[in-house]
């Protein structure tokens, strides 16, 4: 496989999708069909190669079109929608870089004696020619071969492809610049800033102007490689702060990234224990079921047999509390219900303050901002009154509960020194299969002012401090690990 495909698949694996060994290889066996000359045919079939669902699809349009375009902002040519060649990789012709780089000219490092490039990075002064070689390729359009060849070649002796943080930047162009073998440039640069001369000052604007012009063109690749395998790394670690950061302390940053952050962590959580499912579905090995299957073949067990237990299937049922109380947590509570909604099959979602609504389709049908917005509306301007959720729970929704359900109660239990209705939380207790209650306030705090949560704490299976996305997401994991 060339470095140009190689480098692409690495650049999407570092955006988050998820493309496999087997879909590179058919995506290998595509370009070897299409070539890279269509940019349009090329875009298509890697597409159809390597994107599995529409999300993937739209990431993989968006690294294509910065993988396989030019770094400078410069007029679109023929050329330009050509992959930049890299060393041991694809030329224009299908010919390896170093073959296109012989024969190329204004290139540094091309005289008799060796070039810059040649020596480790930073030293020696050069000679004549290899100062003139840097002027020349200076001077070449942005999108020529020569200037993407010489630019592809520094940037993997800089290691730019590793960059993660933005700012990492302006030493990556220096090494680049130091790989593209500047440092006789610019000793002659200085040398001609020191006289007064009129042709040493224009010299030195020659040389000026050409060390600027490299080092614009070295910095616009960094800055794209940084799009390319740098900015998906830092949205990463940023969505991972967040996801540990206390929910009630964090910005309206955070939040904005928490969208991805939780949208990820609700496929994880479908995907786990769907791989729980199947493992456990498969059961024991049946001894005797496959020795009788399996006679007519000397006892050799061609095809296996295995012993099914029968497994419940899961059930959750969501109470979220959408009161004042909890106003720092509602936005990031809801958001985790909306990407449930996407990927667990059986949720029923309702949610309260001072009476109780089914809130299921708001969040399977709207926009996430939308069905936010409609349930504060309906739901969000009384104050907590949990005995009285627990009473229409009881009413109207008593049904979507029974033993093989999970109920989880989001809520900090302050009831505004109302009735808490005990009598009916202990019948929910006794009627589902498991009772968990998430409270983002800390336990020191359970008990005080109007919060009841010791009362209810002993008629639930589990009870525990929601701090973070991490605690929901662990609560959420153990309860459809109940049902394995």
């Amino acid at each position: 496989m060339d470095r140009v495909l190689s480098g692409f698949v690495r650049a999407l694996r570092s955006a988050g999708a998820e493309a496999s060994t087997a879909e590179t290889i058919d995506a290998a066996r595509a370009v070897a069909l299409v070539g890279y000359a269509d940019r349009a045919s090329l875009k298509a079939s890697l597409g159809v190669s390597l994107a599995k669902s529409q999300g993937e699809k739209l990431l993989h349009d968006k690294i294509f079109d910065l993988y396989f375009s030019p770094p400078a902002e410069a007029p679109e040519r023929a050329d330009a929608a050509k992959p930049p060649p890299e060393p041991g990789g694809l030329g224009e012709d299908g010919s390896s870089g170093e073959a296109g780089e012989a024969n190329e000219p204004g290139m540094p490092g091309q005289s008799a004696g060796g070039g810059a490039q040649n020596r480790p990075m930073g030293q020696g002064q050069g000679s004549e020619a290899d100062i003139q070689a840097l002027l020349d390729l200076a001077a070449q359009p942005p999108d020529s071969l020569a200037m993407r060849l010489a630019l592809a070649k520094a940037a993997q002796a800089a290691g730019v492809d590793d960059i993660r943080f933005a700012s990492q930047t302006a030493y990556l162009t220096r090494r680049m610049l130091e790989a593209l073998g500047i440092a006789p440039l610019e000793a002659r640069l200085l040398q001609k800033l020191g006289q007064t001369d009129e042709a040493s000052q224009a010299e030195a604007e020659a040389l000026m102007a050409a060390r600027d012009a490299l080092q614009r063109q070295a910095r616009a690749l960094v800055e794209q490689r940084f799009g390319i395998f740098g900015q998906s790394a830092t949205d990463n670690f940023m969505n991972e702060v967040a996801v540990h950061r206390p929910i009630g302390r964090m910005s309206p940053p955070d939040i904005d990234r928490m969208q991805v952050a939780v949208a990820r962590m609700a496929r994880r959580l479908a995907a786990r224990h769907s791989r729980r499912q199947r493992i456990r579905l498969r059961g024991q090995l049946d001894f005797r079921r496959t020795l009788r299957a399996n006679a007519g073949h000397d006892g050799v067990p061609v095809s296996l047999h295995y012993k099914h237990r029968r497994r419940d299937k899961p059930r959750i049922v969501v109470v979220c509390d959408v009161s004042g109380s909890v106003a720092p947590y509602v936005r990031f509570l809801l958001l985790f219900l909306y990407a449930l909604h996407g990927e667990v099959t059986d949720l029923r979602t309702f949610a309260f303050s001072d009476r109780l609504k089914d809130v299921a389709k708001a969040l399977e049908n709207l926009p996430f901002d939308q069905a936010m917005e409609l349930i504060l509306h309906d739901l969000g301007s009384g104050s907590t009154d949990c005995g009285q959720a627990l009473v229409d729970l009881q009413e109207h929704h008593w049904d979507a509960i029974d033993r093989q359900t999970t109920v989880l109660v989001l809520s900090d239990g302050r009831n505004n020194h109302g009735d808490p209705r005990l009598d009916i939380f202990a019948e929910l207790a006794e009627r589902s299969k498991r009772l968990v209650w998430l409270c983002p306030e800390p336990p020191a705090r359970w008990g005080t002012g109007d919060s009841c949560m010791l009362q209810y704490r002993p008629h639930c299976t589990h009870v525990s401090h929601c701090a973070s996305a991490v605690d929901l997401e662990r609560a959420i994991d153990e309860a459809l690990a109940a049902y394995g």
